[in-house]
């Protein structure tokens, strides 16, 4: 199916794209663009293994705030920009070289719908978890991180029942807030985060709140508005509400187990291990939704229920039953261990299958000789 994507967003037109449009001159031709799209991801990686190093449990900032060294809140900023740069050329760049591919637009989606979760779980680490005093609660992280993930969902969803991807107004705004925050913390330092702004307001409830109005307000009625015009124009992809709302049932679920073990933990496992589990929700979030990008690129029908959501089934069962006990911490960190193993084989699988199908190389531009 041919690509396509709609962005309407006065600060991506106006400002980014003409930057975008500089920097992609100065790519060499023969660099394939997935390297790109990869690089940047790399990157997101290492930026956020760097802040965890420093900040496992999300309470440097908030009890000594030189914890975090001040190169480390410079380098999230331009780790951000880069893989903010990266993410935005590589359509160019493989338009430019004549080699987009479904294989590259998979990639790009597939890499950003682990990237989202990264991003939130990075920026964690600026405002910190609540101590009382200052920070965020980890219950509010949680929603937050779902919040931004539920945006993402829909952005593809409603491509999956319109054919057209259009690109939300949040991830600009996101990225460039977020390369914003990190320079504002390396220039002033985290203390900023921990005064009222406004009416006794920290700048955190802020970006929360305009987080929520952001997605409830304009990106979430903007997704119904177009697949509502879509139906009129007699566009949409799938005839039934049945075959529409498919791709949300295996997302929708994901998130209410998640959140039952959330709410009903014996031993409060988001409070103990916060980095472990919002991590594992971003990795679980990011296969369901790669399942549905496939989907909607081969015009498959998407499964009802993902397989993750079985053994997830199990491991809540266990832990809120009290089954597991003192070791649930234990079987958090083998269930994360395994949900990541079991993404990245995916996405090797996929890409392999792929390469091999279209006759191309994932990173490079040589032709493939055909045995």
């Amino acid at each position: 199916s041919q690509y396509s994507a709609v962005d309407t967003n006065p600060l991506s037109v106006y400002i980014m794209q003409p930057i975008w449009n500089k920097i992609i001159k100065i790519v060499p031709l023969w660099i394939a663009p997935n390297l790109l799209t990869f690089s940047g991801f790399v990157m997101i990686l290492f930026n956020y293994f760097l802040i965890s190093f420093y900040d496992w449990d999300y309470t440097a900032s908030g009890t000594s705030p030189g914890l975090v060294p001040t190169w480390v809140w410079l380098f999230s900023a331009f780790t951000t920009f880069c893989a903010y740069a990266l993410d935005s050329i590589d359509g160019k760049h493989a338009r430019r070289t004549q080699s987009s591919t479904p294989l590259g637009e998979l990639f790009d989606h597939g890499l950003d719908s682990w990237a989202t979760s990264i991003f939130v779980l990075s920026f964690f680490s600026v405002c910190s978890r609540d101590n009382g005093k200052t920070g965020v609660s980890v219950y509010t992280m949680y929603i937050y991180l779902s919040i931004v993930l539920f945006n993402f969902m829909c952005s593809h969803w409603e491509k999956y029942n319109t054919g057209v991807l259009f690109l939300p107004w949040g991830y600009d705004i996101s990225q460039v807030v977020l390369i914003a925050a990190y320079l504002l913390t390396g220039t002033v330092g985290v203390e900023i985060w921990q005064k009222p702004l406004l009416f006794g307001y920290y700048i955190t409830d802020v970006l929360v709140i305009l987080l929520i109005g952001f997605s409830l307000f304009l990106s979430f009625p903007q997704t119904l508005y177009n697949i509502h015009k879509a139906h009129l124009k007699k566009t949409l992809k799938n005839d039934s509400l049945y075959e529409g709302l498919l791709p949300l049932v295996s997302p929708l679920l994901l998130f209410v187990l998640l959140t039952v073990w959330v709410v009903l933990s014996p031993s409060n496992i988001l409070a103990k291990q916060p980095r472990l589990f919002l991590w594992m929700v971003g990795v679980a979030f990011s296969n369901v939704i790669c399942k549905v990008i496939v989907c909607q690129m081969s015009s498959t029908r998407p499964e009802l229920f993902h397989w993750f959501l079985f053994p997830l089934a199990l491991v809540v069962y266990a832990a809120i039953s009290g089954l597991l006990g003192w070791t649930e911490e234990v079987v958090l960190g083998m269930f994360t261990a395994l949900v990541t193993a079991a993404h990245v084989h995916y996405g090797v699988c996929v890409g392999r299958q792929l390469s091999e199908h279209l006759n191309i190389y994932i990173f490079s531009l040589k032709k493939r000789v055909r045995e």
